[in-house]
């Protein structure tokens, strides 16, 4: 008989000589909404710290009130408006090299005051490029900005700005758009624990009810489990390991 996935992933985390570092990153958060009601309260029920990737654009005093409460979630900044510059060949980008760096710097700054402004000592300084892509000529100015860290999809690389990034996403973007399996999720995930903190990104306005089953098995096998760490993001930035600009 095949083994659960989740009897898998706690078979794996037996065996880590130490704690495995997890967190979680949900992007694309504008406005109170049914969906991240739901995000909130599985978080909290668990005890899950939650990082959301705010487009500041398009958010406001509405979900501020709302995250207030919830003192798990911190807020990072979702580039300025989730518009992608790209020609009709290219990716999606926002934060590319399609526009002058000054002009994208100059919004990322009055995305990070809006949003510092609004969730206060929720915010966090960390920039979370929409579609996790930015032009690398971006990244020296970022800190004279303020902030303190990038976060992308994949592994981390050599940056002039600390990389805390995701690794496992529970959408298949590039097939079927909707969750990927249970084992492939959870294959994904024990092969990242080798390597450091593992990323786990969700997207809550786009979730199935396969994705939020999934998401609560995950929660109620690791949040207890004596080889793994739900760490909120503030955890992951240690100065000492930040690289120099």
């Amino acid at each position: 008989m095949t083994p659960h996935p989740m009897d898998t992933l706690r078979r794996a985390l037996d065996l880590c000589r130490q704690p495995a570092r997890f967190w979680l990153r949900d992007d694309d958060a504008t406005a109170p909404t049914p969906a991240l009601d739901q995000l909130l309260n599985l978080t909290r029920r668990h005890h899950i710290p939650c990082t959301l990737a705010v487009i500041p654009a398009f958010s406001g005093e509405a979900l501020a009130a709302t995250l207030r409460p919830h003192t798990h979630i911190s807020v990072a900044v979702h580039g300025w408006s989730h518009h992608s510059h790209a020609g009709p060949a290219e990716k999606n980008c926002e934060l590319g090299p399609h526009r002058p760096p000054a002009t994208v710097l100059a919004e990322l700054a009055r995305g990070f005051a809006h949003l510092k402004a609004l969730h206060g000592p929720q915010f966090t300084p960390v920039l979370v490029p929409p579609w996790n892509r930015i032009d690398a000529g971006l990244l020296p100015g970022l800190r004279a900005l303020g902030f303190t860290a990038l976060s992308v999809f994949g592994p981390e690389s050599p940056s002039p700005i600390r990389q805390i990034n995701t690794h496992v996403d529970l959408i298949d973007w590039r097939g079927t758009r909707h969750t990927k399996p249970a084992a492939q999720l959870v294959a994904e995930i024990i092969a990242r624990l080798p390597h450091g903190p593992m990323g786990f990104l969700t997207h809550h306005l786009v979730h199935d009810t396969a994705g939020w089953d999934f998401l609560a098995q995950l929660f109620t096998a690791t949040a207890d489990h004596p080889g793994c760490q739900w760490q909120p993001l503030t955890a992951l930035i240690a100065p000492e390991n930040q690289a120099s600009p």
